[in-house]
């Protein structure tokens, strides 16, 4: 075991408890520190999601991209163990994210897996058009039991550099392409977690997420609605940010989401907003230009061959491709979160961002009555 001793990011005047910046002030087993980062362009052939995380009290670091291009959805995915150096130096294997410039400038980095020339690769520059965006602080309890509880920010920019997969490069454009990305800290499940009474007692009757960062020309607009099975909601937001104003409220968003049949998935939706000087209402359109299911290939529960957080080993890198040709194509794909790149209006401009949406169980607004039903 060896000493225990500063690293390098202890020079700086950030600390907020008295210990390390190598350790955190919980000992919960769940502890994380992650980013996302979304990359698509605005014809809706593209999307690729990249993210890393840090699990300081289970000793592991990891990182993925994936890419939706056509029917296939193409992973990279790595995992070590935690390094003194990793929260300075966002790298796992060949996946990398350097910050040029905190809240402004990054750069996405997948290298090229040897003996895989035609596998996934990229090098993209993210620059955020707006300010960060603090989202409303997220908690989660389980009958008395905290499993949630995250302090998350969200901001939207524009991409280019170049991506290659399959023997092609898709060079990017600032203009046909759109960054979003979120980054959060705190306490989040991780597998391994005993379920035990407490999940016994309180099984989850339903669930009902949408999470909706949309850049606009001159402005950017985020949407977070959490509910339960009744419609009891927990996460409630919905704020319009433009360059040298206040912040806008644009008060209790409802979503009206037109499924595909026999499906929970959306094809389009309306969300319906209020101006709060006014009171005029306003509708946000949602058009679904392409999709990313979280549970495939980016380690989002219930993924069954990888899930964030967990050891693999060190040095662990994996390269696959998914099938996503149609709805039985890939078991998991109907399930967990997923990422929708989306073409967005609002008050007569055209905008694009994410629709990322879940619903599971129940929900009595939607219609829903069970975990086994779909939109007719």
């Amino acid at each position: 075991m060896p000493d225990d001793r500063p690293i390098a990011l202890d020079e700086y005047p950030v600390h907020q408890v008295p210990l390390s910046m190598k350790h955190v002030a919980t000992g919960d087993r769940n502890a994380y520190d992650r980013c996302i980062f979304h990359v698509f362009d605005h014809g809706g052939r593209a999307l690729l999601i990249m993210g890393l995380g840090v699990y300081p009290n289970t000793g592991v670091t990891d990182a993925y991209v994936t890419l939706r291009l056509g029917d296939t959805l193409h992973a990279v995915r790595a995992s070590d163990a935690l390094r003194d150096d990793t929260r300075m130096n966002l790298s796992v294997g060949p996946l990398r994210i350097v910050v040029e410039r905190p809240l402004k400038d990054f750069v996405l980095v997948c290298a090229a897996g040897p003996g895989d020339p035609d596998g996934l690769s990229c090098e993209i520059n993210w620059t955020a058009d707006f300010p960060a965006l603090w989202e409303p602080h997220h908690l989660q309890r389980r009958g008395g039991r905290l499993t949630l509880e995250g302090r998350r920010f969200v901001q939207a920019g524009h991409c280019d550099g170049w991506i290659r997969v399959g023997g092609e490069e898709i060079a990017l454009s600032g203009g046909e392409w759109t960054g979003t990305r979120d980054r959060s800290w705190g306490v989040r499940p991780i597998p391994g977690e005993e379920g035990g009474r407490t999940a016994e007692e309180s099984p989850t009757e339903g669930f009902h997420w949408i999470w909706s960062p949309v850049r606009f020309e001159d402005r950017f607009l985020m949407v977070v609605v959490e509910e339960d099975a009744d419609g009891h909601r927990s996460l409630n937001d919905a704020t319009l940010v433009r360059h040298g104003e206040r912040d806008l409220q644009l008060g209790w968003p409802r979503a009206d989401i037109t499924y595909r049949p026999g499906t929970r998935h959306p094809e389009s939706a309306v969300v319906h907003l209020t101006h709060p000087r006014h009171r005029a209402p306003l509708e946000l359109g949602v058009r679904v230009l392409t999709s990313s299911p979280l549970a495939v290939g980016a380690g989002y529960p219930p993924a069954d061959d990888w899930q964030h957080g967990t050891w693999r080993g060190r040095g662990w890198t994996d390269r696959r491709r998914y099938d996503l040709a149609g709805p039985g194509a890939h078991p998991l794909a109907a399930y967990g979160v997923t990422d929708h790149a989306a073409r967005f209006t609002l008050d007569g401009q055209v905008g694009h961002g994410i629709f990322e949406h879940a619903s599971f169980g129940r929900h009595d607004p939607s219609g829903f009555t069970g975990f086994d039903s779909v939109a007719p």
